[in-house]
């Protein structure tokens, strides 16, 4: 059973299942994450969906670079959440499994290529509090 944070489900509601990959960019007592402007302003792990046909891993390495501009070095998955959310962007009803994995940032390529994302350093204190999921949120208390 993965555990579940967030909303509770709404009964008779259609939720599509969304697999996800997303990362702690740890370094030292920092981490990296990212800010998306829209469509609520909110600080999130990077990562995001897995593409149909898309590899797990591959998609992290993906997601990252768009959302942060930075390469990475994968180290270990630390575990799975799902939460049951809209989704805006896609106009969707969505139960997110959400894989979580620790991670390490090792070159800037540039500036995140989605738009709307801005990569943020800040402590894990800090992210631990700011991050706008509480499955997020407890994966980084996890590692304090």
């Amino acid at each position: 059973m993965i555990r579940r944070f967030g909303e509770p489900v709404e009964l008779g509601r259609h939720y599509r299942r969304r697999p996800g990959v997303y990362a702690i960019l740890r370094d030292g007592d920092a981490v990296l994450v990212t800010h998306q402007a829209a469509p609520v302003p909110e600080f999130q792990l990077p990562g995001g969906g897995i593409d149909p046909r898309e590899q797990p891993i591959r998609a992290l390495h993906r997601e990252v670079i768009e959302e942060t501009g930075w390469r990475i070095a994968v180290e270990r998955r630390l575990g799975a959440f799902r939460r049951f959310t809209y989704m805006p962007e896609y106009d969707l009803w969505a139960e997110k499994i959400c894989t979580i994995y620790l991670a390490r940032p090792v070159l800037r390529l540039g500036p995140p290529s989605e738009a709307g994302h801005t990569a943020v350093w800040m402590t894990l204190e800090a992210a631990a509090l700011e991050l706008g999921n509480a499955g997020d949120r407890a994966f980084l208390r996890g590692l304090l």
